[in-house]
Parts: C-alpha cells; structure tokens; sequence
C-alpha cells in the first residue's frame, strides 16, 4: 500500500473510531437519563458496548462514564471475621414471615441470644406486626426489598431495591440498616456499586445450615454445625422457605447448647466485626 493509501486508512479507522465513541456516549448519556439516581446524574451510565464484548451491564463495577465516588470510597465484604475470641454471630435470612419467624423469635428470647435478621423491604411492610417489640436485641440488615437476583440488574436498579428496603426497615424497626446480604450471596458489579452509593458493608457467611443434607436424623445438622464453628463464624438459616430448614429451627436450642459448651458467645454481626477491629487495633 502507498503512502496515500495509509493515510487514507488511518483517516477511516480514525473516523470509525470516533462514530463508535459518540455512540457509546450517547447510549451511556440517554441511559443517565432515563435511570439516574444519586450521583449518576451528572454521567451516563455504562452499558454493555462499554465492557468486554460479552459482559453483562450488571458485572461492571464502575456505573458510570462521569466522575464516580461513593460515600464511603470503598465497600467491605465479609464472609467471617478474624478473631481469636470465641464469638459466633446467627443470622436469618428472607424474613419475617408468618410461618416462622415467631417461631425463631421465641426461641431466640427463651434461650437469651442475639441475632442478625437480614430483612426483605417488602415482607417488613407486609408483616410489620411480626417484629414490632421483638427486636431490641437483635441487629437488622438489608436483604433486598423483594428477594430478587442482584447480578442481573443495572445499578439504578440495585440501588432502587436496596433503599426501598432500607427504608422500610428504618422505619419499622427504628433501626438503620448498615449491612447488606445479597440474595443467594450473589455478588456483582452493580450489587457492590449500590451498596457503595448506600455505605453498606456486604456480609456473606461462612458456614450454614444444609437441611436438604444433613436434615435426617436431625442430629446430623446439629453436629455438623457445632463442630463446624470456629471463631468468628457468620452462620446462615432462615426464618422462612422450604419446609426442609423446619429441622434447623426445631434444632436450634440444640446447636445453641453444644455452642455454648464449646465456649462460644453469640453476638451480633455488628458486634462480631467491632470486636475484630479492636483486636486488630491492640496487636
């Protein structure tokens, strides 16, 4: 190719290249528009032709094209928590439901524990009257408002479902969530850069009940979760779901028990990470 040919492939790549710029921008900027919330309104979101080719728009981390900062700048996850003490932190997941959360609740107050329930927005709103009075002990955390898959939204739609919950739960509770439990423990771009714009730490969980498993002879579940728990374990049941984790809660009193002859303390996930840090701190 002559010297003419080369530049007059380098004007047409060149050209190309600023057409697919403008039209990613363009896409970025209408999609601003039409689903901003918070920050994003001053950039257009990302989508898909912004990422690898095949990349869904949920995987990206980095929701917009603009200035990008969430207050706090970073979001911590947490599956446990390293501590030499002998705390174990319980959590419920999906709740609060008519089925079994008084269940839970009743035995949570006969054997004197702490929790953390990880509520969903919308059963809050539905069965507030299950939780009024029972929480003073216990911690709340936000499990989305309707249970719905994280990783397959946008971020003004992981945003939305994690502050319709948040509030909701403020409300009824009187107390502000400041932790998030994905559904499934489903983790993508967008569930981080929501929880970032909400200053949420994302908390998972390191050993839970496998009813479906280890349901029969009950026994089996108690012992694999006694004999599981280490210090700084976050444990996963539900107060509501499938009738196979009735076996966790009716053996619940008995996991509490062979705990507590082990040594461990149960406290709350707030609690469990406020100790972690203040042993680090002291060593």
């Amino acid at each position: 190719m002559g010297d003419a040919g080369a530049a007059e492939a380098g004007r047409s790549r060149r050209s190309i290249l600023r057409a697919v710029g403008r039209a990613g921008t363009m896409a970025g900027l209408a999609a601003g528009a039409a689903g901003t919330l918070g920050g994003l309104a001053a950039g257009g979101l990302l989508d898909d032709a912004d990422a690898m080719p095949g990349t869904p728009v949920s995987a990206i981390g980095v929701p917009t094209d603009g200035p990008w900062r969430p207050s706090p700048a970073h979001v911590d996850v947490s599956w446990a928590v390293d501590t030499s003490q002998r705390l174990v932190a319980l959590t419920f997941d999906d709740g609060p439901m008519p089925n079994w959360t008084p269940m839970v609740h009743d035995i949570l107050d006969e054997e004197r524990i702490p929790a953390t329930f990880f509520l969903v927005g919308a059963r809050v709103h539905d069965n507030a009257r299950l939780i009024h009075g029972r929480m003073d002990r216990h911690a709340v955390g936000n499990h989305t408002w309707a249970h719905k898959d994280l990783t397959r939204m946008t971020h003004p739609q992981a945003y939305r479902a994690m502050h319709r919950a948040h509030t909701t739960i403020a409300e009824v509770t009187g107390k502000e969530p400041r932790l998030l439990r994905p559904p499934m423990g489903n983790i993508g771009g967008t569930t981080l850069s929501a929880a970032g714009s909400l200053g949420y730490h994302v908390v998972l969980w390191s050993l839970k009940m496998r009813e479906a498993y280890l349901g029969h002879p009950p026994g089996r579940l108690v012992d694999y979760i006694v004999d599981g728990t280490e210090p700084g374990t976050i444990l996963l049941a539900h107060d509501t779901g499938h009738r196979d984790r009735l076996v966790a809660i009716r053996g619940l009193p008995a996991m509490i028990r062979g705990l507590r002859a082990r040594g461990f303390e149960f406290v709350t996930v707030p609690d469990l990470l406020a100790a972690s840090e203040t042993e680090t701190a002291t060593t």
